[in-house]
């Protein structure tokens, strides 16, 4: 993340997680949790399935991270997935608020989020005034770069970083979700689903030759 050639890449790698977002269902809220209540009545069990608005989403439950730790997951994020001729940085689209949704509702793996990206976001200024004397929020783009090329997998990072590095993954996943969903990501990866038309040609020759269905 310390120069072109890596933002590149690393905006090339997002695109397949990205890719994934976009074709599978948002990070898989099962049924037995925000889409299925169910009550038991004697030995049946009645069944009441939501029937969700789309056009006009209702959250059912309070946000629960602080504006501050807003503001530094825009950092963070813009870090990530930052700006460029083709899109907008994560966070202009979202991101921030995406990943305070997630952590704010009520559920198991959620709550266990919630614990993780806040004492991330501690972890994260506490990292950065050691090194520079700053908050992350105040640093240059190449002090930022710096810390997140320490964490940015776990597999590799120091045994002090660990910690660090399973936050960022938790921030990455949620931020590329949150990018790759929204009309500028699905852009951004070429992703032209969920349009009428009112023809269909076809696949490409060069998706049928990917297939090896056409040589």
């Amino acid at each position: 993340m310390s120069n072109s050639t890596t933002n590149l890449h690393r905006r090339q790698t997002l695109k397949l997680l990205g890719a994934a977002a976009a074709s599978a269902p948002l990070l898989g809220f099962s049924a037995s949790s925000a889409a299925v209540q169910a009550k038991t009545k004697g030995a049946e069990v009645i069944f009441s399935p939501t029937d969700p608005d789309l056009l006009n989403p209702v959250v059912h439950w309070s946000m629960k991270l602080t504006q501050q730790e807003l503001e530094e997951l825009a950092v963070l994020v813009d870090v990530i997935i930052p700006a460029d001729d083709q899109s907008p940085a994560a966070s202009s689209l979202g991101a921030p608020g995406f990943i305070n949704e997630w952590v704010s509702a009520p559920y198991p793996q959620q709550e266990r989020d919630l614990v993780l990206v806040r004492g991330g976001i501690v972890w994260l200024n506490a990292e950065a005034r050691k090194r520079f004397n700053q908050s992350f929020r105040q640093l240059n783009a190449m002090q930022r770069e710096q810390i997140c090329d320490d964490i940015c997998l776990e597999s590799r990072a120091k045994p002090e970083h660990r910690y660090g590095a399973r936050f960022f993954a938790k921030v990455r996943d949620l931020a590329a979700t949150a990018f790759y969903t929204t009309t500028e990501g699905m852009a951004d990866i070429g992703y032209i689903g969920n349009r009428p038309m009112q023809t269909f040609e076809g696949p490409s020759d060069e998706v049928l030759r990917m297939l090896k269905l056409k040589s």
